[in-house]
């Protein structure tokens, strides 16, 4: 799985002089390392995170990775149905957060 676009991570941005160390480990082996492995597509990676953080109802970190998915060549109506077909599995109230978020960056960007 090449050329794909390079990951690369906000930590240092984000956090970078309040918490060094999770900054580092966000850059270097989040995002340096893991998501740039060549065993899956970054757009694979995406799907998953959004069905992961979906699934566990952590919507903070869910808006930053509907955005990296579509960066990632995820579409729109693909992101709405893993979040749908998500909804089943991992509960009704976490289906419907999640796309309450995927509703307002959509929407918002149209």
């Amino acid at each position: 799985m090449t050329d794909q676009p390079k990951q690369l991570g906000g930590g240092r941005k984000m956090f970078g002089e309040f918490a060094p160390k999770l900054a580092e480990l966000t850059d270097d082996v989040l995002f340096e390392d893991v998501w740039n492995r060549p065993e899956l597509s970054a757009r694979d990676r995406s799907l998953i995170t959004v069905a992961v953080l979906t699934a566990g109802g952590n919507t903070d970190q869910l808006g930053f990775h509907l955005g990296r998915a579509i960066d990632n060549g995820v579409t729109q109506e693909e992101l709405i149905e893993a979040i749908t077909h998500v909804t089943f599995y991992a509960g009704w109230p976490q289906g419907m957060s999640a796309m309450g978020i995927a509703k307002e960056l959509f929407t918002d960007n149209k």
